[in-house]
This record gives structure tokens, sequence and C-alpha cells, in this order.
């Protein structure tokens, strides 16, 4: 059995990117966004199983991108479903690892120390999520329209993989979706577990705009 699972989700069709190719396939530094995501994890852990949920109407785009870019890291294409909830949901029926983590397939440079970061944080706590520091001001915006100063260092801005021991996850993924759910994490606590927070990396960011892919 694979100690570890990887879940990349790559579901979305790149509306803000305002273009016909979803993000997930544009390429960064001459390859595929989602084929650097995939490499990662391969790196950490060459041993590990690998699920990547795709739209469907893409699945072959997917394989013709392999077949010319000769990647060969074994992975497992699954439907993505109709909410990125429904899409994790259908690859924990297909899971195999004691510990699972969950990636946007859109963050190509997760540092391999922030990887190992998650997974030794699950194994000790039973999760490991990444954050950073919020280094800009910020301000709540009031029910009566006005605003009011926050004190930045009361939060930290989330990124993946968020990894969990595999049980916690599927007890998560048991409670019915609904729209308030925004990651892993919130679904975990809603379930009743704490989640333990570890440093993430500043280039981990998600690609939404054609501005992140300024990002190396």
């Amino acid at each position: 059995m694979h100690d570890n699972t990887i879940i990349i989700t790559a579901g979305g069709i790149g509306k803000r990117m305002g273009g016909i190719i979803p993000k997930q396939f544009l390429l960064l530094q001459g390859r595929p966004i989602l084929m650097k995501t995939i490499a990662c994890f391969y790196e950490f852990d060459p041993q590990a199983q690998i699920l990547v949920t795709l739209p469907e109407d893409w699945f072959t785009y997917w394989e013709e991108l392999c077949e010319h870019y000769q990647f060969i890291i074994p992975h497992t294409l699954l439907s993505g479903g109709k909410e990125r909830y429904h899409s994790i949901q259908g690859a924990l029926k297909l899971a195999k690892g004691k510990f699972i983590a969950v990636h946007d397939g859109v963050r190509p440079n997760v540092s391999i120390e922030t990887i190992q970061r998650c997974f030794d944080s699950a194994i000790l706590t039973g999760s490991g999520i990444p954050v950073l520091e919020v280094n800009e001001s910020l301000r709540q915006i009031l029910p009566d329209g006005t605003s009011k100063s926050e004190v930045r260092s009361h939060f930290r801005t989330v990124q993946t993989p968020q990894v969990f021991e595999r049980s916690l996850l599927e007890t998560a993924y048991r409670l019915p979706f609904h729209a308030g759910i925004t990651d892993d994490a919130s679904l975990v606590e809603e379930a009743g577990f704490t989640v333990t927070l570890v440093a993430g990396n500043v280039e981990n960011v998600k690609i939404t705009t054609f501005v992140d892919l300024t990002f190396k």
C-alpha cells in the first residue's frame, strides 16, 4: 500500500485567465503548468500515488500533451466533479495512502521543503496546512459599509498542499456540501478536528491571472 496519496485538483476551466485553454495547460518555463506541479510531488516521493482530477472533456488533450512532452510520471486521471468538493470526494474513493495531500494543480512552485513540513506535521498531529504571514495592511468591511483596521499578525494566508491523516479527511468528506467550504482545512475543522499550521513558501502562488505567470 502507498504511504502517501497526492490528490491534485485541476478541474478549473480558467475563466479568469480569459482564454480558451484551461490555465493548468498553459506553459510555464516551456512546460504545461500541471506537469510542473505533478513533478514537484514525484520529486518529493516517487512512490506516492498521484491522482489528478480534470474536466473529462480535456482528458484527450492532456494525454496528447503528455505524449508531446514525453511526460511519463505515473498518475491516474479522474473526472472532476461539479465543485472542488465533489472532485476530492470522488478521488478519496481511490486513495490508498495513510496520509493524503490535496494540492491545487495551478500551484507549480511549491517547494519540497513545504511539502515535507506538511507531511511531517500530519504524521505528528494528523494535519499540516501551509500558511504565510500577511505583509499588507488589512481592513474589515462592516455591515454598514464602513471599514476598520485589523491586526495583520492575527491572520495568515493559506496555501496547499493540505495534508491529513486519511481518517480525518474521509470523515470530513462525509459532511454534506455547502457553499461555505473554502478548502479542505475548513471542512476538517467543521468535522470537529483541529488543523496544524506550518510555514509555506512565498513562490507557492496559485496561478489565477496572467500576472501570476511572472513567478518563476
